[in-house]
């Protein structure tokens, strides 16, 4: 027959156990009862002890450029805004010239504006999944918070450019798959064949 709330006490036991390996006296007293104590504390004493994070790690997500930032990935394609369920990216663009025509830099069209709304973003890389251009990615930067809520919040397009260096540090095998996918798509230089002589 089952001791009524059995359960509850084992669960118990877990976290007084758990309690006394947080300490070193806790420790020597496992030890002491022969018991098996992990060694060192639970927790990380943050701001001044940074946590590791993963390679998938993700948080918001930024827009990236290769070499300058006037070499920027993004089209203006508008496929992340339409997409995000939050409905947080802001796009203005593509910029076109007095006559109407598409401006091109670096062979491609840019964002007049690009902006995100991060008090709202849900970081579910909706936006990166389906980017044709890999141009945005999630970063790891978490330290954003802010006395107030509409101006810090909303970062514009300075303020999510990062270079692609950038993304290769912070996760290096995800940057090196987007980097030999893009350099499958770039079209391979013609082969120059001398004339034939007559």
């Amino acid at each position: 027959m089952a001791f009524i709330g059995a359960g509850v006490l084992r669960g118990m036991g877990v976290t007084f156990r758990t309690f006394l390996e947080t300490y070193p006296w806790g420790r020597v007293l496992l030890r002491g009862l022969r018991q098996p104590a992990v060694e060192g504390l639970v927790t990380i004493e943050y701001p001044d002890v940074k946590q590791k994070h993963a390679e998938r790690f993700r948080y918001f997500p930024f827009l990236v450029y290769d070499g300058t930032p006037d070499n920027l990935r993004c089209v203006s394609c508008k496929i992340c805004e339409q997409e995000c369920p939050p409905q947080c990216i802001y796009i203005t663009g593509p910029a076109k010239d007095e006559q109407g025509r598409p401006q091109k830099a670096n062979g491609r069209t840019f964002p007049v504006e690009f902006k995100i709304d991060v008090s709202i973003c849900m970081s579910c890389r909706i936006c990166v999944d389906v980017c044709p251009f890999d141009a945005i990615e999630m970063d790891n930067q978490y330290e954003l918070s802010s006395s107030e809520r509409f101006g810090s919040l909303i970062l514009n397009k300075q303020e999510l450019l990062k270079p692609n260096e950038y993304f290769q540090r912070i996760k290096p095998t995800e940057a090196s798959e987007v980097d030999a996918r893009l350099a499958a798509k770039r079209p391979k230089p013609q082969p120059v064949f001398p004339p034939k002589a007559p």
